[in-house]
């Protein structure tokens, strides 16, 4: 799984609209309104690379409102509940 971090700049006016519009693309589990430089986070998680450019400059950078992103990938994952996650996917849950 590749998982990215994207940073979004939107227009004030717009940021519920914005967020809520993203969060319904394909490949974004989750969309946050953050303090600091940055509106918006977006988590985007895809089985493959090439799907990160299909889903952040081909669609998240183009939903109206977007003023600018800023793209980290994710080298590994040490959070319990995405290795929880990855894991538990096909196996029934041990005690």
């Amino acid at each position: 799984m590749v998982t990215a971090i994207v940073h979004i700049k939107a227009e004030v006016d717009r940021i519920p609209e914005v967020a809520e519009t993203i969060a319904e693309i394909g490949g974004v589990s989750e969309v946050y309104s953050i303090t600091g430089e940055y509106d918006l986070l977006a988590m985007v998680r895809v089985a493959a690379y090439e799907q990160i450019a299909e889903i952040i400059p081909g669609r998240l950078n183009k939903v109206p409102g977007v003023l600018h992103t800023e793209t980290h990938i994710a080298f590994r994952t040490y959070s319990k509940h995405d290795l929880d996650a990855t894991f538990s996917i096909g196996f029934p849950e041990s005690d």
